[in-house]
């Protein structure tokens, strides 16, 4: 079976590159162990939108007399559907996702691969092996929960991410390590269905790659609605008794046990290089990733790596962009490389979180005299009728030419505002030009233009 290009891997990089690469005319097999789509449609990303749909749902009917509705009852969240729902959810995205590949004529060969030589893969599916070959391989092969020895994972009392969307039943106490995206979201989740919630964080502050002004705010949210938030803060044990974990922490101000029903490990991934065939062809490594040039191009002429294999942020929407430079290059176009300076983040909770760019913290330290606007939800007119009035814009620029050098935002719909920045910074734009660019009114997006005007001594509504 000969190929133009075998990708080992569909999820959100393996899965763009064999479609773009099927536009461009190539030949395109796609090697898959598990489901179409990988951890993100699966078991990540869409999953838990869709559980994090549900907690927002529940709770403005919890809330609905604050809008003027009245809901005759008690309102209660049904567990088991809300997770069915997320389920079929994922099912659906997988299903969109394998209609696109027979739409694109792409080949789905089911099995582990495992790379043989530069043009050849072994594919095993349950004992039955064959051979396949192409001119290109493109590894995307993932990554999973990371196993830490403090938390040794069992899948039923000590769990990864995986495991926390699917549990049977709600747990009436969770203890949740690491305050990154996933970690945050889920901790707001259970504890928005009824779990009581403890958040742990090693760092000074939850989320803590954002501004240090959005971690902070996002950790008086989550307090305000009931998560114990400990920053600063290490597990040192999990002893399980009588089916109750008992979570030894130490805190600056001494060792705390905790007990907890289910601990969720959330410290982050480690990508899925086992097996493969890396050391058997010769691949270089660096810092445990493979080691890749601006186009993706391991040492190994031939072989390609995307997504969490590779060095850089392990976010769906960045292996999908590495996905597509790496086929058409290959393909003989001359695409631009990933700028990884220009990678936005969103964290899902509510508040939402979204940020592209420096910190003010990082812009200092870079040497930039900065101009710094701010612009509160408080002060937003669609924010107040929304009824979430929590958050604020805030714009980093370089006081000399105005260049945009960070974005931070927390708040309603976020996540879908922190484009808009994205393609300002992609087009050097200046703080003038935002302030200047009219904004519709009332909108969320409005506390862009304001906060973008108070850098520069201009804004109205505050």
């Amino acid at each position: 079976m000969n190929f133009d290009i075998i990708i080992i891997g569909s999820g959100p990089g393996g899965y763009v590159a064999a479609i773009r690469a099927a536009q461009l005319g190539k030949k395109v097999a796609v090697v898959e162990k598990a489901e179409i789509g990988g951890i993100c449609l699966n078991w990540g990303c869409i999953p838990t939108k869709s559980l994090l749909k549900s907690a927002q749902v529940f709770d403005y009917m919890k809330h609905s007399d604050e809008y003027g509705i009245s809901v005759n009852g008690e309102v209660k969240a049904d567990f088991e559907k809300v997770i069915q729902r997320s389920r079929a959810v994922a099912d659906g995205m997988n299903k969109g996702i394998q209609y696109l590949f027979k739409k694109n004529k792409i080949e789905v060969i089911q099995g582990f691969g495992k790379l043989i030589s530069n043009k050849t893969i072994e594919v095993n599916n349950n004992g039955e092996k064959q051979l396949i070959e192409a001119e290109h391989i493109i590894l995307a092969t993932g990554a999973r929960s990371k196993q830490i020895p403090n938390l040794p994972q069992d899948g039923k009392k000590i769990i990864g991410y995986r495991e926390a969307l699917t549990l049977p039943s709600l747990p009436k106490r969770m203890l949740v390590v690491g305050s990154g995206a996933i970690g945050t979201e889920l901790a707001f989740f259970y504890n928005s269905m009824g779990t009581d919630v403890t958040l742990v964080e090693f760092m000074p502050t939850i989320v803590p790659l954002e501004d240090e002004e959005v971690a902070k705010q996002l950790g008086r949210s989550l307090k305000k609605i009931g998560i114990k938030v400990m920053v600063e803060s290490s597990v040192e044990s999990v002893n399980i008794e009588n089916n109750v974990c008992n979570v030894k922490i130490k805190t600056k101000k001494g060792e705390e046990i905790i007990e907890a029903d289910i601990v969720l490990s959330a410290v982050g991934v480690t990508p899925n290089l086992e097996g493969i065939g890396i050391e058997d062809v010769g691949i270089e490594l660096e810092k445990g990733k493979v080691k890749v040039d601006d186009f993706y191009r391991t040492n190994v002429k031939g072989i390609y790596a995307i997504g969490d294999i590779v060095h850089g942020p392990a976010l769906a929407h960045v292996a999908s962009a590495e996905g597509i430079v790496c086929v058409e290059k290959i393909a003989g176009l001359e695409p631009k490389p990933v700028n990884y300076k220009n990678i936005p983040g969103c964290t899902y909770t509510t508040p939402e979180v979204a940020s592209v760019g420096m910190t003010e913290k990082a812009a200092i330290e870079a040497g930039y005299e900065i101009k710094i606007g701010k612009f509160p939800y408080t002060a937003s007119g669609k924010a107040s009728a929304a009824g979430n009035k929590d958050g604020f814009v805030k714009l980093i620029f370089d006081a000399k030419y105005g260049e945009l050098l960070g974005a931070h935002l927390i708040g309603l719909n976020v996540t879908e505002m922190i484009a808009e920045l994205v393609v300002a910074r992609e087009l050097e734009t200046t703080g003038h030009e935002l302030l200047k660019t009219i904004h519709p009114h009332p909108t969320m997006s409005e506390a862009i233009m304001e906060a973008a005007a108070a850098a520069y001594g201009e804004v109205i509504h505050i």
